[in-house]
Order: structure tokens, then C-alpha cells, then sequence
């Protein structure tokens, strides 16, 4: 029965695997807001990377359990959207604090708390949507926190106009502008990795109504 089950994907283990990712992502924001809050016993280069190998290791499962499960709990192609979009997180986090530490001392005092703030709720809803999605009791919820990761995802965008704004109406060094664009755009990819996921929750939920 145990490999009948296993055979047909009644059994967790995509979900598992899915809030797991879902699990590491947030944690890479956190790792973020501590990154910028320049602790002296904040992570490093290599905490970022070793939350975006765990993360792959989590992807390359649901993976190989795709390939053994004959039924799945989920269509495959929603469930490796899901997994590659959940994977992309940890992976751009590593690339900001790749830069952050590379050009930190050369670009003085910049404040990121505001975007931070934007992707640690994002950080929190995205869990919160894949737990409902396993119990499929709350599919009206889903679309509220879908709807909500929209309107950050928005206030995301004025961001990035206001920094650009900020950046251009006093004069400064050309290359700490350009330092400061990217850090900046950075974030905002992080948060578009957010809205895939959200998106392609989302696009299950619909199935399902």
C-alpha cells in the first residue's frame, strides 16, 4: 500500500518539498534585512550561498520525485513552476549580498529598509499560500493574499521610481548612482520572483474553482 501510495502521489511529499522552498526563501529575506542592518555577526557571502544550495538541493528533489510519481497531487508543470520560481529567491538574495559586499565601503550609507520591508511580507504571505494550497479549504483566502502580493509588488515599483528620483535631484558620483541602481533593481527582482510564485498559486487555484 506504502508503494501504491507512493506511486500515485497521495502522500505530502510535494508539498512538503514546496513549503520547504517556501521555507528557505524567507529565510533568505531575513538574511537580507540582517545583511543591510551591517551587524558585526550579520551572514555572509557564504551563509547566502549555502541558503541558495539548500534551496536547489529542495528543487532537484521535487525533481526527481516528478520523475518516480506516476499521479501527482498537482499538475507537473505547476508544480515545477512553482518549485523553479520558489528556487529563484534564495538565488537573486545571493547575488545582493554578492554586490552589497563588493562595493559596501565604496558606496557609503544607503537605505533599504523600505524595499526590505516590501519582500519581508512577501516573505510571509508566499508560505501562508502554499500551506492552504496543500489543505485546498481556503481557496478564497489564496486569492486575497495573491491580490495583496500584488498591491507590494506595486508599492515596489513607486519605490524604485522614488529611489531614481532621489538619486538624479542632488549631484553625486556617477558610480555610486549606478552602485546604488543595481542594488536597488536587485531587490525589485526578488520581489518579481515573489509575484511568479504568487502567480503561478494563483493560476492553480483557478483549476480548482
Amino acid at each position: 500500500m506504502n508503494f501504491l501510495n507512493k506511486l500515485i502521489g497521495r502522500d505530502d511529499k510535494f508539498f512538503d518539498l514546496l513549503e520547504a522552498g517556501a521555507g528557505a526563501a524567507r529565510t533568505s529575506v531575513q538574511m537580507l534585512a540582517a545583511l543591510v542592518s551591517d551587524s558585526p555577526d550579520g551572514p555572509t557571502v557564504e551563509d547566502f550561498i549555502q541558503a541558495r544550495r539548500q534551496d536547489k538541493r529542495i528543487a532537484e528533489q521535487v525533481t526527481e520525485e516528478l520523475c518516480k510519481t506516476f499521479v501527482t497531487p498537482l499538475e507537473r508543470e505547476d508544480i515545477e513552476a512553482l518549485s523553479f520560481a520558489l528556487y529563484q529567491i534564495p538565488k537573486t538574495a545571493e547575488k545582493f549580498s554578492e554586490k552589497l559586499m563588493c562595493c559596501r565601503e565604496a558606496l557609503g550609507p544607503v537605505n533599504f529598509a523600505p524595499q526590505l520591508g516590501l519582500l519581508e511580507q512577501a516573505a510571509e504571505i508566499i508560505p501562508q499560500m502554499v500551506r492552504e494550497l496543500r489543505e485546498r479549504k481556503h481557496l478564497a483566502a489564496i486569492k486575497v493574499q495573491h491580490t495583496r502580493l500584488q498591491a507590494l509588488e506595486g508599492e515596489a515599483d513607486k519605490l524604485i521610481l522614488a529611489h531614481l528620483r532621489e538619486l538624479h535631484s542632488a549631484p553625486q558620483e556617477p558610480l555610486k548612482v549606478i552602485m546604488a541602481m543595481d542594488l536597488y533593481e536587485t531587490l525589485e527582482h526578488i520581489m518579481d520572483r515573489y509575484r511568479d510564485a504568487s502567480s503561478v498559486i494563483f493560476r492553480i487555484v483557478l483549476k480548482y474553482i
